[in-house]
């Protein structure tokens, strides 16, 4: 058999690649006994994100992961949405379906049509999240997300059981300037969004994040106050919010429940 000289290329190869097999074992090893954990902790991150924004957790509470999942249990039904007809769908596990993979996936979403949020593409189901007291419907929680000035922002909007009005708004994960768009994150900025009106008269999405100040939600209930020095990354969630509520995404959903129809099961199945 050949000897191999230390400064030979053959060398060199084999000896990088015996250090990247060593290297990968253990850190694949990792990955995979993690995965469990990571995944329950995103699912944990949701069901927070979803009671902070429905009003049923303080910002700044801290609950341990059973107390978590028994007051999402006992006020929120978390349910997956076929978004071309706004019906549910009860073949879908909630608690596993990855909404983003889906998106990615051509047998699981469409090419979304041109929009000012970038959204390339939308899964044909998505899961929602209904707030219910006493068996009756208080609010609805709809995943949004859109572009901004760096990055895709991931959030939630919270509508009352009228599937109008709002009842608050979170963003989670983002790219924006810290300072300037990252203050989507900001509570006081997110607070001013109670009580404003999602649809105009018309049935059109009439919400928007203007440049300078708005007025209370009861005088100037269609506009939202811009991020000073971030007029991109206004104009990026306001471009998010006319997709997500409109025809294309949520938009058949919120008619049904404006309709009082929101929990009729689809009859297609899955996707």
């Amino acid at each position: 058999m050949a000897e191999f000289k230390r400064d030979s290329t053959a060398y060199t190869i084999g000896f990088a690649a015996l250090v990247c097999i060593v290297c990968a074992l253990p850190i694949a090893g990792a990955a995979v006994a993690l995965r469990p954990k990571q995944e329950l902790n995103a699912r944990l991150d949701r069901m927070e994100k979803v009671l902070v924004v429905s009003g049923l957790m303080e910002r700044d509470e801290s609950l341990e992961a059973a107390e978590l999942e028994a007051r999402f249990d006992a006020s929120v039904v978390a349910r997956a949405i076929d978004l071309r007809t706004g019906e549910t769908v009860d073949t879908i596990d909630t608690k596993a379906y990855d909404q983003r993979r889906a998106a990615r996936d051509p047998a699981l979403s469409a090419p979304a049509p041109e929009n000012a949020a970038r959204v390339l593409r939308v899964p044909h189901v998505a899961v929602v999240y209904e707030v219910m007291r006493d068996g009756a419907l208080q609010s609805v929680i709809l995943p949004i997300q859109g572009y901004g000035l760096w990055s895709t922002m991931y959030g939630y909007l919270a509508l009352g059981a009228d599937a109008r009005t709002v009842g608050g708004i979170t963003f989670y994960e983002h790219g924006e300037t810290a300072g300037l768009g990252g203050e989507i994150e900001n509570p006081r900025w997110q607070a001013r969004w109670v009580g404003r009106r999602a649809f105009g008269d018309d049935g059109t999405v009439a919400l928007e994040v203007i440049k300078g100040a708005a007025g209370p939600a009861a005088d100037d209930p269609y506009r939202v106050d811009g991020l000073s020095g971030a007029t991109i990354t206004s104009r990026g969630v306001t471009a998010t919010l006319d997709f997500w509520l409109g025809p294309d995404a949520f938009g058949p959903y919120l008619d049904r429940v404006r309709e009082g129809r929101a929990s009729v099961t689809a009859t297609t199945g899955t996707p």
